[in-house]
């Protein structure tokens, strides 16, 4: 026998490689998407969302009863509970929330920050003190409306007949010393990106002493860095029925919100509303990208400001 012979020839033909199946969503389609976030866990996230829910229901049934004796009284220590109950609300859910910056403390102050989710009440109210400038169709869902009320929401509609009392109401407010938080994108989206800032949502500027933009990503979500897929977790847009939206979330573990609060600015800094929507979105867009992405950020100075200083006390 020769050595050739001893030696096994390779198969010159090429080897055929087995392929596996794509992973199927829910809904029988190939890949990941929003099915397959939403689809049925282990038993461990149901009981983990029915502990929640029953921990929220619970703390809230507590606290509304202290707000309501807090707003019998003069001071701030409605202000502070309503802090104290939306941070808490946070950790019984299991959101972890990350803060960039300082507040601002020379009030009144008018706080405008990119929507994304119901869950954007929690967090912001847990990081700055003030009350929400929020649709009227909030009053009218179960259990966000007590968690709006307990945080001295005030309503707004789009009936133009009723636009100069609700913003006599948000100037009262100013005037008494409250900080409101407002949303101009005017609507909730899906998380990917900021719409731009409705000017006509900024009137109320004028009564504040300063404004502040704010920027507000969901970042990690089971521990990890979150995925544009994984925004649908957290984003609550369009025909979202808010129950079974609330029901998915509280299953999940290991959510982390990220807050970057920017640099403020007093209101006649800029030249005109217009100005100051398309100023505070660019801000606010570019903080929040960062943060999607992962990116190092820190908060941004506005830019096209008239000589004018806004210090922090």
């Amino acid at each position: 026998m020769s050595l050739s012979q001893s030696i096994p020839q390779e198969d010159p033909r090429p080897r055929r490689l087995r392929r596996h199946k794509a992973p199927r969503t829910a809904g029988g389609g190939v890949g990941l998407g929003a099915n397959t976030i939403f689809a049925d866990r282990p038993m461990g996230g149901r009981l983990r969302a029915v502990r929640r829910l029953t921990l929220v229901l619970l703390w809230t049934l507590l606290a509304v009863p202290v707000q309501g004796a807090l707003l019998l009284v003069p001071g701030r220590g409605k202000v502070r509970f309503a802090r104290f109950y939306h941070a808490t609300l946070c950790r019984i859910i299991g959101l972890k929330v990350q803060v960039l910056g300082q507040p601002c403390r020379q009030g009144p102050v008018l706080y405008v920050a990119n929507h994304a989710s119901w869950l954007d009440i929690l967090v912001l109210g847990s990081v700055v003190e003030g009350c929400f400038i929020a649709k009227a169709e909030v009053d009218s869902y179960p259990l966000v409306n007590i968690i709006a009320r307990v945080g001295r929401t005030v309503f707004v509609s789009r009936n133009r007949g009723t636009t100069g009392k609700e913003a006599d109401a948000m100037k009262t407010r100013m005037q008494a010393g409250d900080n409101l938080i407002l949303f101009p994108e005017g609507t909730s989206n899906d998380g990917t990106r900021v719409l731009p800032f409705r000017s006509a949502f900024l009137g109320v500027a004028k009564d504040a002493a300063a404004v502040q933009p704010i920027s507000l990503v969901y970042d990690r979500v089971g521990g990890l860095p979150a995925l544009r897929r994984n925004r649908a977790i957290f984003a609550w847009f369009g025909d979202m029925e808010l129950g079974s939206h609330a029901w998915a979330l509280l299953r999940h573990g290991g959510a982390r919100a990220t807050v970057l609060l920017h640099e403020p600015f007093a209101p006649a800094q800029m030249q005109d509303r217009k100005l100051m929507a398309r100023e505070t979105g660019r801000v606010v867009s570019a903080g929040a990208a960062d943060l999607r992405q992962n990116r190092p950020t820190q908060p941004r100075a506005m830019a096209h400001l008239q000589p004018q200083l806004v210090h922090h006390a």
